[in-house]
């Protein structure tokens, strides 16, 4: 069976796929909201859950109209990657703090994406196109926005609760960076968790999306996993590059909540 006939017959595009999805999506807001899954009374997880479903949907539809130009210019393919930093340096950055310090987001993001993406258009890893660029590169950049949201609201969070003790290392000598580095540090670094436990259970738990999409696409297991492997040794570097960042932001008074200043 032709791969493309493989990769329709999984998941076909029709009525079906879309009554699915929003039977999916309408579960989860509902879980959400009977479980009273939210952080303030204004801000309830079931509302954003169907409202990122459906950015989603739109999101990704206008992706699938547009990139096909993309891909034939490579001004347009390096607008296209700005344009998908910024929006994650955005999100990021809110997620972190509603202060307006939100932009130093932008630093652990691009310093640990940057260094990996660079290397592998220098070694010829992967070629200046489109069609190979812009997946590797999203793939980076998504986690690296997932270990600096992590990180910074761990690492915040644990300034605001731990205030005391911040003061308390300062009054012994301390500088303001180094007393929120004593506290702050062991809660940031668990935002590499979730990439160090994908990484250890890959092939036994599950399947990431590159090896699966590499099969489909008609590529050997031998290379299906070479890629994969790949993808999650640059995500770990990426990902401890971005918290590691994060920490010196929060640490230095450069990402800041009001709630967590001493």
């Amino acid at each position: 069976m032709p791969a493309y006939a493989a990769s329709t017959t999984l998941l076909p595009v029709n009525f079906t796929l879309g009554a699915v999805l929003a039977v999916l999506l309408v579960a989860a807001a509902v879980v959400a909201a009977l479980a009273r899954l939210s952080v303030a009374e204004d801000r309830r997880r079931g509302r954003e859950i169907v409202v990122a479903g459906l950015r989603a949907a739109v999101q990704l539809g206008v992706v699938a109209l547009v990139i096909g130009y993309v891909v034939r210019s490579v001004p347009l393919l390096l607008g296209f990657l700005a344009l998908m930093y910024a929006v994650a340096t955005r999100t990021a950055g809110r997620r972190i703090t509603d202060d307006r310090s939100w932009w130093w987001a932008a630093a652990p993001i691009g310093l640990g994406v940057a260094p990996v993406v660079a290397a592998l258009l220098i070694t010829g890893l992967v070629p200046l196109k489109g069609i190979a660029l812009i997946p590797v590169t999203g793939i980076l950049i998504g986690g690296a926005l997932t270990a600096t949201v992590l990180g910074g609201r761990r690492a915040l969070d644990e300034l605001r609760d731990r205030k005391g003790e911040v003061e308390a290392a300062m009054a012994l000598g301390l500088t303001d960076a180094e007393a929120r580095l004593l506290v702050a540090r062991p809660a940031a670094s668990d935002a590499l968790l979730p990439g160090l436990d994908q990484t250890r259970t890959v092939g036994l738990v599950t399947l990431p999306g590159a090896f699966v999409g590499m099969l489909l696409g008609g590529a050997s297991p031998v290379q299906a996993g070479a890629v994969q492997l790949f993808v999650l040794v640059a995500l770990i570097a990426v990902q401890a590059v971005a918290v590691a960042v994060v920490l010196e932001l929060v640490a230095r008074g450069r990402l800041r909540r009001p709630d967590a200043d001493v």
